[in-house]
Order: C-alpha cells, then structure tokens, then sequence
C-alpha cells in the first residue's frame, strides 16, 4: 500500500527500520527531536555514531555507541538497516570509506537534512551549505508545475471574483460605514525575482500615518469592528484575487513581504547559516510567485517578529523545493477550512506570541 509523502510524491508504507545516526553535532539533536515528534513511527533508533572526538556518552538521551572509524561494527551490532548522515562538518569528520563499505553491504545510506525537512516541513536553513543548494535536484525544478499552477490560478482568480462580486460590495460598504478611511490598503510587496508591486486588501484597521511596524501584533489596536470580522475569516485577502490577474501573486505561494522592512530580513536571514556562509535566502525564496496562501501560512502563521520570521522563511523554502500541484491542493483545502472555520487568525490574537502549534506527521520511534 502506498501513501503520499509531505511533498506530494508517492511513498512505500514504510517499514519499522533500524537506523543509526551518524553525527553528534547540534543538527543530530535537532533530528533527534523531531523523530520524537513524529506521529507515525517509521524507524527505530539503535544509536548514535559520533563524528567528534572524544565522543560522548549519550545525545539526547540516545547512546553514542562509538566514533566514525567504527561506523561498520556499530552497525553490524545493533542491526541497523539503514545509517542518517547527520554530521556538521563533513570535509573534515565524513568517514567515506565506513560509508562505502555500509552502502556494499546493503545498508542504507540516506541524509539527515532532507529526512529532517519531510519530518518538519520545514528546510533547516542555519544547517544549509552553498553545495546543498547546488547540489540539490529540487531547487530549481517544477517548470510544469509552475505553468500549470498560473494557468489555475488565473481560472481561480477570475471565478472567484465573479462568484464573489456580491460579497466583495458588501464587505466595501461594511468598511466604509464602519470607519473612516479608504476601503482597500495597498501596500509595496516583494514579488517574483524580487520585483516590487502593489498589493490590495481590504483595509481592516483605523488609518495611521506611522503604524508601530508591519507586524498584526504591535497594531492590534488599531483594528476595526469589521476588520476583525474579516480577518477571523481572512475576508480582508479577497481583493488580492486581482493581483493575481495581474500576474503579481498565485493561488498559492509564499506570502510576499513588505518591501519597507526587506532589507532588514535579508541582513538577518543572509547571517543565519552556521556554517559561516552567507547564503541568499530571500534571493530563493522569490523563485517562485506569491501566493494568496501558502505552506508557511497554513503551518506556521504569522509572524510577529524577525525570529517568527525567520522560522516562516523555513517554511516557505521547503515549499521552493518540494512544491507540486499535489502540495498546492492540500494548502489550498487547508486553506479553505481554516477560512471556513475561523481558528487560524483567532488563535493568533489570542496568543500573538506563541506560533500555531506544528502537525508533524513523522516517521521514527525512538528505542527505548
């Protein structure tokens, strides 16, 4: 039997392997957690193999049972079916000759960094190489994909505004009697291949000629009567169906950020590797369209500071690599509940500070 994996490609029902995990650095605790995190145990974990010496005697509460030279005897003792390289340095600790010698035997060999990412939907930017980037066969893939998702959200986009003309006129006369002001809020966005452009919502707060910032929680004070209405239900996005006509936004996407604060992300975001390289991650983010909605929106939420954004950023870069016609319907299904049901925003207000807590759909059992 088979069943679909997070990045919407099909996946053998997955056997209850034992793995050992190579590398004991601050990206094999990460892994660690988020097997512990996982819904559906996939594997077992036999133990660790350290890439540092001297080792230590446990990671995580998992045992190290050894050092890379003796990569083969731990896996011939524990019974381990399968080996996740999750060691940090790897010019310097990688044991290529264990490894051969696993793959010869039949052993599996397989990297941490994407089992990870299918683990928490996310890309572990801080943990990525340039070589990882280039390296990878995902990056830069999906031309169909792409044009097929254009093609839809054009249709999407014109059917929508006509079925919803009737709301669209109510919403505008609400916002009008409600408050003061102009009926949409357009602001400067970051598109595709960071070209600026215009995008148009409802305007769902008192004008202000110098808000707190960009982020909801600074001006949650600001918000009307109506415009806490819309955006419970994310009413207050309707209008960006036109952006999508025009060619600025999909369907789905990453959500684009506001150019006002841009240059700041990318300071941040371009020294957060650390490995030391200074990767251009908002350069990768806008390969592809905005999107009305998008993997981070629905997992995440919103941000609320640079850290909630940065963490966003994991989220939209695992959309870049993995994205598929298959993903962009469970967003957008994703989507309409939340809409339809009203928790997505509501929880926010209501906890600003605390991120929607993660569905992570995993794969390992620990040992013991």
């Amino acid at each position: 039997m088979q069943h679909r994996s997070r990045d919407g490609e099909r996946e053998p029902r997955a056997r209850r392997d034992r793995i050992v995990i190579l590398g004991s650095g601050e990206f094999a605790c990460r892994l660690v957690e988020a097997m512990r995190r996982a819904r559906r145990p996939r594997y077992t974990i036999a133990g660790i193999v350290s890439d540092m010496s001297p080792a230590p005697d446990e990671l995580s509460g998992i045992p190290v049972l050894g050092t890379a030279g003796n990569l083969t005897r731990v896996v011939e003792q524990t019974g381990a079916t399968r080996v996740i390289v999750a060691v940090s340095d790897r010019r310097a600790r990688l044991p290529i000759r264990q490894l051969l010698d696993c793959g010869l035997r039949g052993i599996d060999v397989e990297e941490g960094v994407e089992l990870y990412e299918h683990l928490t939907g996310t890309v572990a930017i801080e943990f990525l190489t340039p070589s990882d980037l280039f390296l990878s066969r995902r990056f830069g893939r999906s031309v169909w994909h792409d044009r097929l998702a254009r093609a839809v959200s054009i249709v999407a986009a014109i059917a929508g505004l006509i079925v919803l003309s009737p709301l669209l006129g109510l919403l505008a006369l609400a916002i009008r009697l409600d408050s003061p002001g102009p009926i949409f809020f357009v602001q400067d966005r970051v598109g595709l291949n960071g070209r600026p452009f215009r995008l148009i919502k409802f305007r769902s707060m008192h004008p202000s000629a110098r808000p707190k910032s960009e982020w909801a929680a600074d001006n949650r004070d600001r918000v009307t009567r109506v415009g806490r209405l819309m955006r419970k239900f994310w009413l207050d996005e309707l209008p960006e169906l036109w952006n999508i006509l025009r060619g600025d936004m999909n369907l789905i996407g990453p959500r684009p950020h506001p150019v006002s604060n841009w240059m700041l992300f990318e300071m941040v975001l371009r020294n957060t590797s650390q490995h030391g390289h200074r990767i251009p991650y908002c350069s990768l983010r806008t390969k592809v369209r905005p999107g009305l909605s998008g993997w981070a929106q629905i997992r995440y939420g919103y941000a609320n500071n640079l850290e909630e954004e940065v963490e966003k950023v994991k989220y939209d870069l695992y959309y870049v690599k993995y994205r598929s016609l298959w993903m962009d319907f469970q967003i957008l299904v994703r989507t309409i509940l939340l809409c339809i049901t009203g928790t997505g925003t509501a929880a926010l207000e209501a906890e600003p500070d605390r991120p929607v807590p993660l569905e992570t759909a995993g794969s390992v059992r620990v040992q013991g």
